[in-house]
């Protein structure tokens, strides 16, 4: 046996995805880092060991432009590219590689953390190191930093730090949460094993083990649904073990769920009715993914009323917008609904102060761990979630470190700095603008060579009907006059539209009505038909126009999308069956755009746009908020477009930081619940290069091809003395327009 002791700035215990974002965040301020894993891959429930989908604030396209930037966000993109059939083996290698690039950190892989030394009194602890034995190498591993993130989601290492935590359920007296129960009681979510199958090509048969349960005797059957072809997390609710202790009965429930795993498999081959002849078990897991264990304590403790009204926190620091989704304690034997399911209207903001122990001074947490009541923990357990939650305590305990402080003292003293860094790394955070001292590019003036001012889908492709209301959403920059549909009508009929602001800027649902209009139609076919609606708003936002159902009408949808356009149909029919998941009528799920993502409502606004205005490329907002907040130029057409910032005199420039458009409109997946028709996102710049006015002449200073990420930091080789600086778009990934969000340049 090896006796080890290693010293580093930071400690990071738990390798899932909060972890993993944790230690990148942190090692690329250029801290030194140990990341420390019990389990032979990183991921968490992620991972090729559990097999969890990786869901975050879109919430399964639920939210609009909300998909995760920063680490989170590189690693779906990254995994859209080189994981386009959701191999779990694959995605196991997205997360690794990402940890692995990162030089600062040193990983140490089945090392279970079980030993913490801390001291001081109850209410002002400290952690001065942690033990790990690495299994399989013999090899006993003392950790020393100056500051520890409890990764772990069953939040070990805080408990033995003496770290003040919650475990169970909050009585709906104490934050006064409407879907807290009466009482306090000490129930959690259940655990959950996945398995995966196969078509063999040739009859299997098999024979159901002893153990495993008959699912006839149950109430699975008619409570559930069971489909012979569903694999991983369509059995998301194949889940157990509420009632007990999720961690001390870890291994009782991980029989229980291979029981009920066996046994539905049974059901599924031997029952007769299912195609399931040639069907054969492929993989079934073995380590329970949970989902709920302790919670700690932090200086705030986020509740279900902050994320229903979607509190506008000083010290937001992510954000995260999966519905809050509680499930019955019985679990996969409950005849209630699988899960029932709470919805902001768009995305919600997590505080700093939710981040750190309220008792444990040098101690962040990360993940299902945070603090959070058990309602709020529904929502902010999914695991991009935890990812975006990891980046920002990485990021604050940089700046401990950094300081020598605590997290407490970052909140008090740092937090601006706190921000605007997780804003350079282009991390998830909602409604903050640039405000970087250090950045030269705030002080330039910029043009382009061209700007889209026109908001127009014209090129019709296929009828939809108007039999329930439609919803078209765009922004309105300055102001508003006219908005043209394209339509056929089957009789001379009237058409009602309605004019909605969406309230708050991540909001995209109708919220407050501005304005309504009539129009009187006569019968024909692809006709364009005017409605006089004015609106000039205070500030720019964007507009939600309701196009009123009407017998005998149909509007005409496109293929070519329109960056910072969405269309709606008001009613869709619910994706997942109500024996799954109960979801009350919330104005999220009203109105839906499936079937018309990139496949907007031909319509056109006659009055020009501001909205993809070069300027937005210094408006310090690096996703959509209140509008797009990037710069469009025309279509392309085989041109070049090019995007100029000057100074008043020359300016020492070594670092030029680009965000170009990855749609965060598009909803990825780590495992492919869906699929999208490409691998690189379309409106990403494929090819350009950066230009510089030197000796009386553009200078080519970088060149990049075949890029296929959004943020890109490019060091130049030497350092440059310019007033004029230009990035030229010679080619997109598909999309006709060039779009950039950001231009940063440092010194």
């Amino acid at each position: 046996m090896r006796q080890e002791t290693v010293k580093t700035d930071l400690t990071v215990i738990g390798g899932g995805l909060a972890g993993v974002c944790a230690a990148v965040a942190a090692a690329r301020l250029g801290h030194t880092v140990a990341l420390v894993n019990n389990r032979p891959v990183l991921g968490g429930n992620s991972s090729s060991e559990v097999r969890v989908w990786v869901c975050g604030a879109t919430g399964h396209g639920t939210h609009r432009y909300a998909r995760e930037t920063g680490i989170m966000g590189e690693m779906f993109v990254e995994n859209q590219y080189t994981n386009p059939e959701g191999n779990p083996y694959y995605w196991d290698l997205v997360v690794h590689e990402t940890v692995k690039r990162e030089t600062n950190i040193q990983l140490f892989l089945n090392t279970d953390v079980h030993e913490v030394e801390a001291d001081g009194d109850e209410d002002e602890r400290r952690i001065r190191s942690v033990t790990g034995w690495m299994m399989g190498s013999e090899r006993r591993i003392r950790l020393e930093s100056e500051v520890y993130l409890d990764c772990t989601g069953d939040g070990l290492v805080g408990f033995l730090a003496g770290a003040k935590y919650r475990l169970g359920r909050e009585a709906r007296s104490e934050f006064n949460e409407d879907w807290a129960p009466e009482a306090a009681d000490d129930i959690t979510l259940g655990s959950t094993l996945l398995f995966y199958t196969k078509d063999a090509g040739k009859p299997v048969k098999y024979v159901k083990p002893s153990f495993a349960i008959d699912v006839t005797q149950t109430t699975i059957p008619l409570r559930r649904v069971i489909r012979s072809g569903d694999n991983g997390c369509a059995y998301w609710w194949i889940e157990w073990g509420g009632e007990l202790d999720t961690v001390h009965d870890n291994e009782r429930i991980r029989d229980e769920l291979w029981a009920v795993i066996y046994g539905i498999w049974d059901y599924i081959k031997n029952s007769g009715q299912f195609d399931s002849e040639q069907m054969t078990l492929e993989w079934v897991g073995t380590v329970p993914g949970k989902r709920e264990y302790r919670r700690f304590v932090g200086d705030y403790m986020l509740n279900q009323n902050d994320i229903i009204a979607q509190q506008l926190f000083e010290d937001r620091v992510a954000y995260g917008g999966w519905s809050i989704d509680l499930h019955p304690p019985q679990g996969v034997y409950s005849e209630e609904s699988g899960s029932k399911h709470l919805h902001a209207d768009g995305n919600y903001h997590i505080p700093f102060r939710s981040l750190y122990s309220v008792n444990v001074s040098n101690m962040l947490m990360a993940g299902r761990n945070m603090s959070a009541t058990h309602v709020a923990f529904g929502t902010t357990r999914v695991m991009a979630t935890c990812a975006v939650i990891g980046e920002a305590a990485g990021t604050g305990a940089a700046l401990c470190v950094k300081y020598g402080i605590s997290p407490r003292d970052v909140y008090h003293d740092h937090l601006e700095e706190l921000q605007q860094t997780l804003l350079r790394q282009d991390a998830s955070v909602l409604g903050l603008r640039n405000a970087d001292p250090l950045d030269q590019a705030r002080l330039a003036s910029v043009k382009s060579s061209s700007t889209m001012q026109r908001i127009a889908i014209e090129h019709p492709v296929q009828p939809e009907s108007l039999d329930a209301d439609m919803g078209i959403l765009f922004p309105v920059h300055p102001s508003l006059d006219v908005v043209e549909l394209l339509l056929d009508a089957k009789a001379n009929t009237s058409i009602t539209v309605e004019l909605y602001a969406t309230g708050k800027p991540q909001n995209y649902v109708p919220h407050e009505r501005i304005t309504s209009c009539t129009v009187e139609v006569a019968a024909g076919q692809l006709q364009w038909v005017r409605f006089n609606i004015q609106w000039k708003p205070a500030s720019a936002q964007n507009a939600f126009l309701v196009v009123k159902a009407a017998e005998g009408v149909a509007l005409y949808r496109s293929n070519e999308p329109f960056t910072g356009v969405l269309c709606f149909r008001k009613g869709c029919q619910p994706i997942v069956d109500r024996r799954l998941e109960d979801q009350p009528q919330q104005p999220v799920l009203q109105w839906s755009t499936q079937k018309l993502d990139r496949q907007p409502l031909c319509f056109r606004v006659t009055s020009p746009t501001l909205a993809y205005s070069e300027a937005n490329v210094l408006n310090g907002y690096t996703r959509p908020y209140g509008g797009p907040n990037m710069w469009r130029s025309e279509r392309l057409n085989g041109k070049e477009a090019f995007i100029e910032l000057s100074w008043p005199e020359p300016m020492a420039m070594s670092e030029i930081h680009l965000t170009w458009n990855d749609e965060v409109n598009e909803d990825l997946i780590n495992l492919h619940h869906h699929r999208t028709p490409f691998d690189i996102i379309p409106e990403l710049a494929k090819n350009y290069r950066l230009e510089a006015w030197v000796d009386d002449s553009w200078t080519v200073v970088l060149q990049e091809r075949d890029n296929r990420k959004r943020k890109r930091v490019h060091r130049l080789e030497q350092r440059l003395h310019t007033a004029q600086l230009r990035v030229i778009i010679e080619e997109t990934n598909g999309a006709p327009c060039a779009e950039l969000i950001e231009v940063r340049v440092y010194a």
